[in-house]
């Protein structure tokens, strides 16, 4: 079985690789037909919840880090 992985890109968009099912909330699925998806962080998406590269332009700005136990 694949896993899959979740990056957070600085001041950019979620990267999630692997086998996922993506709902909205009334539980309807996107087709998914890539091994790889953006999902939009900065709200300024033209596609969201995908990403279309619109963070480049709008002020987006965050660079979290993973806490150490």
């Amino acid at each position: 079985m694949s896993e899959t992985k979740i990056r957070i890109r600085d001041n950019g968009p979620f990267l999630v690789e692997g086998p996922i099912t993506l709902e909205d909330a009334e539980g309807n699925s996107y087709t998914i037909d890539k091994p790889t998806i953006a999902l939009c962080r900065c709200g300024a998406s033209d596609n969201k919840p995908f990403c279309d590269g619109k963070h480049k332009h709008c002020g987006f700005a965050s660079e979290e880090r993973a806490q150490a136990e």
